[in-house]
């Protein structure tokens, strides 16, 4: 089983828009890294072997900076304002949506994979209306934007002078400086309790019992960061990357940008929907992907840009 959203059938893909007006690249928000070598990957026997999460490989990178939070919904509003860019959900149509978020009426005349029917296409779905017709963003400004394709992230990094973090700067970031700590704050889950990430909690997908105090999205600063300062790196909403898929890895590499070739782009950190039962990829070398033009109510981003 996945918490992961679906991916869009073949065919329903449409070419992404022309390249929008940017405006002046800003650091605001942004940590500075220094790079260098770290461990990439993890032999930890919760890891999922067929994702290629192994083996452990070192990974050597120039510096870099990175979002201290995931893309928000303000922050994507005035994207659009600015620019007024079309999401590929809107131009599609529809978009994933948890079923649990739904009225009767949506669930009813909504369609389900069958590998994964907690997911429901709902048309109308969009950034704007993350549940769909009748929902809206009210007192989630600060949340993470949500039903953005890779397409749709890659587009307001553009505007925003920045770029999608590769793989490998992604997990970099996501260790906050520690050596192969199974999440961003250490190895044990709940360190004395505390919950420090926004995941699932009950039996999945019948109960949330919302412990970690959401049943949804959090604010994007809504846990205590890492020690780089960053926040939100394990749970909340998958982030996209820009490297493609791939499962093969070298024993050395400096500055890796992925595969040249395949469709899927690669998705890290998990969401409130991962559960330690089945899809425990809230751990900092978990790694998932989907196609380009998919999105869900699951998927969000940050951004990435060189110094300079």
């Amino acid at each position: 089983m996945s918490c992961c959203t679906p991916g869009r059938s073949p065919g329903s893909h449409e070419t992404p828009v022309a390249p929008l007006p940017t405006r002046p690249g800003s650091t605001d928000g942004m940590v500075a890294l220094p790079g260098g070598e770290f461990r990439m990957g993890t032999d930890d026997a919760e890891g999922f072997l067929a994702d290629g999460e192994g083996p452990v490989r070192t990974v050597e990178l120039s510096p870099f900076l990175i979002d201290r939070y995931a893309v928000s919904n303000d922050d994507f509003a005035a994207f659009v304002a600015d620019t007024g860019y079309v999401t590929e959900a809107e131009r599609l149509g529809w978009s994933y949506v948890f079923v649990r978020f739904l009225d009767r009426e949506l669930r009813r005349i909504s369609p389900r994979p069958d590998v994964t029917p907690w997911w429901a296409a709902v048309t109308g779905a969009d950034w704007r209306r993350p549940e769909g017709p009748g929902s809206d963003l009210s007192g989630r400004g600060d949340h993470p934007v949500v039903h953005v394709s890779w397409h749709d992230a890659g587009a307001y990094a553009a505007w925003a002078g920045k770029r999608l973090p590769t793989e490998a700067e992604w997990e970099y970031a996501a260790r906050g400086g520690h050596d192969q700590r199974r999440y961003p704050w250490g190895d044990e889950l709940n360190p004395g309790g505390r919950h420090l990430a926004n995941i699932w909690q009950g039996r999945f997908p019948v109960t949330d019992t919302a412990e970690d105090g959401y049943a949804g999205t959090a604010p994007v600063d809504a846990f205590p960061p890492n020690d780089f300062g960053l926040h939100n790196m394990a749970g909340n909403v998958w982030e996209w990357c820009a490297d493609r898929w791939g499962t093969d890895h070298p024993p050395r590499a400096r500055d890796p940008i992925g595969p040249s070739t395949g469709t899927d782009r690669v998705t890290r950190g998990g969401s409130y929907l991962c559960h330690v039962s089945y899809c425990n990829r809230y751990r900092v070398a978990a790694r998932s992907h989907n196609t380009p033009d998919s999105s869900g109510g699951n998927t969000g981003f940050r951004c990435a840009r060189d110094p300079g």
